[in-house]
C-alpha cells in the first residue's frame, strides 16, 4: 500500500480533519488524523492491518502489544494477520500499565502497534513497559507517523503514512490558529 493509497482511505472516510486541534502531546495543529473514523469499517481495518503486517513479518515477533485506546483496533488486526498473540497496555491513574494478567516471557519478541504518532510518548511508555517486564521490542508500527520519521524510538519503525504535519507550541500559535477555537478530538 502506498502513502497516497493510505491517505485516500483517510480522506474517503472523513478521518483527515482540517481546523485547529489540540493533540495529545499538547501541541496544536491544523490537521488531525481521527483514526477511529477510518477504522470503524472492518474492510478498512483489514486492508491497513494487512499492509502493516506485510512490512512487519521479517521482524519475527510472537506478540503484538498496543497502547489503549488508539492502538487497539489496528494492533489486534496486525496480530490477527500475522497469527500472533495480542495484548494491550492501558491507563491507570494517568499512566500506561500492563494489567489483566498479561505477561511476557523473558526475551519474548514484541511488536508495538499504534494508530498515530506525533512525538512518540505513548509508544515510548509502551516500549518501557515491555522492557521492564522482560520483553524484547522487535519493532514499532503505526498507521500514521506525523513526525515523518523524526521520532527515534531506537528500534525498527514502520508506518503506512509518514508526513511532516505542522505543529505549534500553544504559546506560539500563528494568527489563524490563535483566532480559531481549538478542539481536542482524540483520546484524553
Amino acid at each position: 500500500m502506498t502513502t497516497d493509497e493510505a491517505l485516500q482511505i483517510f480522506r474517503d472516510s472523513g478521518a483527515l480533519l482540517e481546523g485547529h486541534f489540540v493533540l495529545r502531546s499538547g501541541l496544536h495543529s491544523r490537521q488531525f488524523f481521527q483514526c477511529a473514523l477510518a477504522l470503524q469499517q472492518m474492510p478498512v481495518v483489514e486492508k491497513l492491518g494487512a499492509a502493516l503486517a506485510e512490512k512487519l513479518k521479517p521482524l519475527g515477533a510472537v506478540t503484538v502489544v498496543a497502547p489503549a485506546m488508539g492502538g487497539l483496533v489496528i494492533g489486534q488486526e496486525v496480530a490477527r494477520q500475522l497469527g500472533l498473540r495480542f495484548i494491550f497496555v492501558e491507563k491507570e491513574e494517568g499512566k500506561l500499565v500492563l494489567r489483566r494478567g498479561f505477561k511476557f516471557a523473558a526475551g519474548e519478541k514484541i511488536l508495538v502497534v499504534e494508530d498515530v504518532v506525533t512525538k512518540g510518548g505513548r509508544v515510548q511508555e509502551t516500549i518501557d513497559i515491555v522492557r521492564g517486564n522482560g520483553g524484547n521490542v522487535a519493532g514499532v508500527a503505526m498507521v500514521v507517523d506525523r513526525s515523518n520519521g523524526a521520532v527515534n524510538l531506537g528500534v525498527p519503525t514502520i508506518s503506512l503514512i509518514a508526513l511532516q504535519v505542522e505543529t505549534f507550541d500553544p504559546n506560539n500559535l500563528p494568527p489563524d490558529l490563535a483566532n480559531t477555537p481549538a478542539i481536542k478530538p482524540g483520546s484524553k
